[in-house]
């Protein structure tokens, strides 16, 4: 059974960072797409950041240079590390996986962002 566990969320103050995991149980883990999306609140789910299984990166305009997003291959691991946070990054933010028809979803992190 794939699993995708996300970690590394929690409060925060305006202005502060946090770096969140998501490890996938997945075979051949190099070979998937890896995003973070996000979803506020009355809010749809919007994308963070794909990381595709060429080395390409991409990112929300909202992101504006803020938030970077690693992958680490050996350790089915993806991180995103988010800085100069503000209030409206609050949010669940959720990590993807994709290959194909392949598509997984992890349970989500809360990031709350105080002013």
């Amino acid at each position: 059974q794939v699993q995708l566990v996300e970690s590394g969320g929690g409060l925060v103050q305006a202005g502060g960072s946090l770096n969140l995991s998501c490890v996938a149980s997945l075979s051949m883990f190099s070979h998937y797409t890896m995003g973070w999306y996000r979803q506020a609140p009355g809010k749809q789910r919007e994308l963070v950041s794909l990381f595709t299984s060429d080395g390409r990166t991409s990112y929300g305009d909202f992101v504006k240079g803020r938030f970077t997003m690693f992958r680490d291959n050996a350790k089915n691991t993806v991180f995103l590390l988010m800085t100069s946070l503000k209030p409206e990054d609050t949010a669940v933010y959720y990590c993807n996986a994709v290959r194909y028809y392949h598509d997984y979803w992890g349970q989500g992190t809360q990031v709350t962002v105080s002013s």
